[in-house]
């Protein structure tokens, strides 16, 4: 055990063992969770070889002329050439800049950090354990927290440091990409100046596909992707391992939802109701002021208003019609 934090008194000799031997199934107590490149590193190279993975996938389904995926297409394949005002190729070296400049940014943002062995995990432990005693005995009492404490003190600390501590962590990550996401492109759609400045070349692709998701104005893809996803790293004060799976879930879920298809047995669009269909309306003329949310979940369309399902589509052309037929 290598610490000089001291114990506290309901931590008996047998729970300290415990806390020194046993790790959780996604830990490594490797200084690099890959040998021979960094954390740092790997956090910068995940996420483009996610998304490089998913699109070439996307890309396969969208060109090999397998009949299967055709019914869960959103819009037929000849629609990416009739509709969308860009070429593969400007879609390509578009998001090639926007990785470079991401990456760069990040080589200039994070740097190397104590990891595995390296950390003291237990000092860590016990130094949450005199706040997670005073919370038990104020829930509880002191006698009732005092008797949990002495027999369940250890795996509490366990729980807290390996498991809710980290998860908590990860949906602040979660929440502050989607608020950040959702306000910024919100106001690149409203403010006139923004939209037809930066935005618009997003919207060039009407019929949206997976390696189109960074298709983006660089200075639109630095405040949007990069900062916003470094932003969200600080807020929720996540560990190097940590925001590398938060960057890889968020570049997933991005990629996901341009893909182009309602995959029914897709775990990323089972998830959250954020799925390809959801961001396409918002791809459409008539939904391109609702449906800001990305890459998550929709819970601020939803409050704000913004929110538009493809039952909202039918009912407000079902109102035209009537509109145009008491007119007629």
């Amino acid at each position: 055990m290598n610490t000089t934090t001291a114990a506290p008194t309901f931590l008996d000799h047998h729970q300290l063992q415990y806390l020194a031997t046993n790790s959780p199934i996604y830990y490594t107590p490797r200084e690099s969770v890959i040998s021979g490149i960094p954390d740092h590193v790997l956090a910068l190279a995940a996420p483009v070889i996610i998304y490089w993975v998913l699109s070439a996938w996307f890309h396969v389904l969208d060109t090999a002329g397998w009949k299967w995926p055709v019914k869960y297409r959103i819009h037929e394949s000849a629609e990416v050439v009739s509709r969308n005002l860009a070429t593969r190729g400007q879609v390509l070296r578009e998001v090639i800049l926007q990785q470079l400049i991401q990456t760069g940014m990040g080589l200039f943002w994070m740097e190397k950090a104590p990891a595995g062995a390296a950390v003291d995990h237990v000092a860590h432990m016990l130094r949450l354990a005199g706040p997670m005693a005073s919370v038990v005995n104020w829930v509880l009492g002191p006698e009732l927290g005092a008797q949990l404490l002495a027999t369940r003190g250890a795996v509490g600390l366990y729980t807290l440091y390996w498991w809710a501590i980290p998860l908590t962590q990860l949906f602040i990550g979660i929440f502050v990409i989607d608020s950040w996401q959702y306000f910024l492109h919100r106001a690149l759609h409203m403010n006139t100046y923004l939209y037809k400045t930066f935005h618009a070349q997003h919207h060039r692709l009407y019929v949206p596909y997976a390696y189109g998701t960074l298709y983006n104005h660089p200075v639109e893809g630095f405040l949007m992707d990069t900062l916003g996803a470094l932003v969200a790293e600080r807020a929720a004060q996540l560990t190097m391992r940590e925001a590398t799976l938060l960057f890889i879930i968020a570049t997933a879920k991005a990629v996901n939802v341009h893909c182009g298809y309602n995959l029914p047995w897709d775990p990323l669009q089972i998830f959250t109701a954020n799925n390809a269909d959801y961001h396409d309306i918002h791809h459409q003329a008539i939904g391109i002021k609702s449906n800001f949310a990305q890459p998550f979940f929709i819970h601020w369309d939803t409050l704000l208003g913004t929110h538009m399902s493809r039952k909202d589509i039918e009912r407000r052309k079902q109102e035209q019609k009537e509109k145009l037929s008491k007119v007629e």
